[in-house]
């Protein structure tokens, strides 16, 4: 089995998480229940889905769980266009996203 907190972008995705977390927490309360938890899934979804793949016994699941994890952040790199194209980001934070 695997240790997914030796991989470099378990930490990086969680870290990404924690900053998702930061910046959904100032967005308007009406969206609390749609684009902030949308966001704040797809965010802890990247590293979860790592983790989880690194507790699979074949790389071949590994690799299954990695392209899950890839998805998840197709999902919150439009989230992230799409905060910004609201003015809940700026285009600067966007792109550090």
């Amino acid at each position: 089995m695997r240790d997914f907190r030796k991989y470099d972008v378990w930490a990086l995705s969680h870290q990404l998480a924690l900053e998702v977390y930061k910046i959904t927490s100032e967005f308007p309360s009406s969206e609390k229940f749609q684009l902030t938890s949308q966001m704040q899934r797809a965010a802890y979804s990247i590293p979860s889905n790592i983790a989880e793949g690194c507790g699979r016994d074949s790389d071949k699941d590994f690799n299954r769980f990695l392209h899950i994890a890839l998805g998840s952040a197709h999902e919150l790199e439009y989230f992230f266009i799409l905060a910004k194209d609201l003015s809940f980001i700026n285009v600067q934070k966007q792109k550090e996203l």
